[in-house]
């Protein structure tokens, strides 16, 4: 199970996502990109690494990145290939930056935004994001990925993960059918049907990625180190709908198995 396919990844590697809904990747991109992405996030915030005592607020939201470090970061030899054993060759579009970034700073305060859920993939014109929907095919998003631009340890505001909830979440969509549920649905009972599952926490040093099942439950958390935590949150986008004629990819196939269609 060990031995690499021609993929990048290894059939472990590809069954641990099936079965848990995520993989880590270490080193998928360089910690010089990270710097140089640091550096222009720095700038957009218009605060200094070197002021900390600028650092007001426990959370800073900065939209999608375009320039060249974000780019290169999501289009990595490494990430590609990774991409093509999760998704499928020839179906998901190259990343053109990174976003959005939630550049959490040490702070007492709560940053007043770590809810357990999913990120919605269609609909999103609405302006009430509750409203915006998800479906069984995970119609708009291929992957949910977490882009560590710095280190993140225990205490730096890791995002918390339900190991194995994008099962349940793929159980509970099935009925809905092709128009899905929307986010305010899914969330109505708190997530409950995930509760048990194991929490991970998305640690790791810069230059991590975690590639996730886009049904994959997980919630922010507050700051309670000592330096800002870098972070992007971007989805892979699929090239086009769900194509029955086209063998399973590995996020189609862990939808299968947890609604029962093969095993």
């Amino acid at each position: 199970m060990s031995e690499v396919s021609h993929s990048g990844l290894s059939q472990a590697q590809i069954a641990h996502f099936i079965e848990h809904g995520y993989i880590k990747l270490d080193g998928a991109f360089g910690g010089d990109l990270a710097a140089q992405g640091r550096d222009q996030l720095w700038g957009a915030m218009g605060l200094s690494p070197d002021a900390p005592e600028t650092w007001k607020q426990p959370v800073v939201r900065l939209g999608f990145m375009t320039g060249k470090p974000f780019v290169d970061a999501a289009n990595t030899p490494h990430l590609h290939a990774a991409y093509d054993a999760l998704v499928g060759q020839g179906r998901w579009l190259q990343p053109n930056g990174l976003g959005t970034f939630p550049v959490r700073f040490p702070s007492p305060n709560d940053p007043a935004d770590a809810g357990w859920h999913v990120d919605a993939s269609f609909g999103t014109d609405n302006p009430d994001f509750m409203q915006w929907r998800v479906n069984v095919k995970s119609s708009g998003r291929a992957l949910l990925m977490l882009f560590l631009f710095s280190d993140v340890g225990d205490q730096d505001a890791p995002t918390r993960i339900r190991k194995g909830s994008h099962r349940a979440i793929a159980r509970q969509l099935l009925p809905a059918g092709e128009g899905g549920l929307t986010l305010g649905e899914l969330a109505a009972d708190g997530f409950a049907s995930t509760a048990d599952c194991e929490e991970v926490s998305a640690t790791g040093p810069v230059g991590t990625v975690y590639l996730c099942h886009p049904f994959l439950v997980h919630s922010a958390q507050p700051h309670g180190g000592t330096e800002p935590r870098f972070m992007a949150q971007p989805p892979l986008l699929p090239k086009s709908e769900f194509d029955p004629s086209l063998p399973p990819s590995a996020v189609q196939i862990a939808i299968r198995r947890a609604i029962g269609m093969e095993h």
